[in-house]
């Protein structure tokens, strides 16, 4: 949250292209999404203490090298490392969860964790907020809470837990289960990272106050998590693909009305963030119901991951799209690109909705909140608690 609100706030500071910090964005993905399929096999090499000490001090000293180094192109390739070292460290802490957790509190464990990654995503973003982007003490503090991960492991006297399995992505199996659910994570993911890269530089260019942007970007995802749960609600009473068209749609009016209005005000430019974030940050979690209805329970893991794996890729495409055309017209072009994503989805939900009938509600899953984030890895899933594993006697 800290670093990846305050890399953009400093790069538009120091004058960097919009082209730059949408690649910024594209490559922390880019690396992420990579770490997913790879991580695995070091953290099976060196184990989980030693490889998350290894993800955690490379965390640091990259955070150090942003303030020591100020260079568009540096910050890309950095942010690659970054990505990487993120996914790499997320999937060794939620292999420990996973590994403690039983059947009974799984679904306990599952919302905890997301409760404190999104707590701890939104108390970095207000850190920036109360400091000076100019100075280096930012990325010193970024620094500094990296090498703080390191001592919960350092001094824990537990046993390692299974190894990680490796990542696996069946692009044709996902589409072939819900062609719906498959275009829009990629579509969703195209939006969401659009937002979660360059929010903030859309706002320090309209001229609104780094504290206003900081409550900017928590307030949109705090208000898709407020209304996840009476989306999917009412998505358990009707076709699902109703609701993910008309979130879609939702999504896509405030955006092209923030396009239109072109507000100034810092609290009217909030509110109307907050209000797409409502819309936007719903569909994730209603798509993966979705998906989640047609296929069998032993499958729901390799399902989800591999949606989450098709949001990741979006998230790559999303930042170079709204790059182009906020540097083609304007800082509010940046709805411009998250609209187009969201219109397509509306579309194409209802073209299928002709094609294909929906699940009856007796055979459906229940619907339950997925993270529409990239701050969470496939290994996440296994905690969650429709995810049931094997225990011994």
């Amino acid at each position: 949250g800290l670093h990846g609100l305050l890399l953009p706030l400093r790069g538009q500071l120091e004058g960097f292209s919009t082209a730059s910090l949408g690649l910024m964005g594209t490559a922390w993905a880019g690396g992420f999404v990579t770490g997913c399929f790879f991580a695995p096999r070091l953290v099976r090499r060196a184990g989980h203490v030693r490889a998350f000490g290894a993800f955690a001090a490379s965390g640091a000293i990259i955070a150090l090298l942003t303030g020591l180094i100020i260079d568009e192109y540096f910050w890309i390739l950095l942010r690659a490392f970054t990505g990487f070292t993120m996914a790499g460290a997320f999937m060794v802490i939620e292999s420990w969860l996973n590994e403690k957790a039983t059947n009974e509190n799984r679904g306990t464990v599952f919302g905890l964790y997301m409760m404190v990654t999104y707590a701890s995503i939104m108390g970095g973003q207000m850190i920036v907020a109360g400091g000076d982007v100019k100075s280096a003490s930012l990325f010193m503090i970024t620094g500094i809470l990296f090498c703080l991960s390191l001592l919960p492991t350092a001094v824990s006297t537990q046993s390692h837990p299974k190894p990680l399995q490796d990542v696996k992505l069946d692009v044709k199996g996902l589409y072939a289960n819900s062609p719906v659910s498959a275009v829009a994570c990629l579509l969703i993911g195209i939006a969401n990272g659009a937002w979660g890269t360059l929010g903030a530089v859309y706002g320090a260019r309209i001229g609104i106050s780094t504290a206003e942007i900081a409550l900017m970007m928590s307030l949109v995802v705090i208000a898709g998590a407020a209304m996840q749960l009476p989306a999917g609600r009412l998505s358990d009473t009707t076709d699902r693909r109703f609701v993910l068209a008309g979130a879609a749609f939702g999504a896509a009016l405030f955006a092209v009305l923030v396009f239109l209005v072109e507000p100034r005000s810092g609290v009217f430019v909030i509110l109307l963030t907050a209000a797409y974030g409502a819309f936007a940050y719903t569909l994730y979690s209603i798509a993966v119901a979705h998906a989640n209805d047609h296929a069998r329970a032993e499958d729901f893991v390799k399902v989800s991951g591999g949606l989450l794996l098709l949001y990741g890729f979006g998230t790559m495409i999303g930042p170079l799209l709204a790059a182009a055309l906020m540097g083609w017209l304007r800082p509010e072009a940046l709805f411009l690109a998250t609209a187009l994503a969201h219109l397509c989805l509306a579309g194409y939900t209802l073209l299928r909705i002709r094609a294909r009938a929906p699940v009856p509600i007796e055979n459906r899953d229940a619907f339950k909140t997925q993270p529409a984030d990239r701050a969470v890895t496939p290994e996440a899933l296994r905690l969650d608690p429709r995810t049931k594993v094997e225990t011994d006697g």
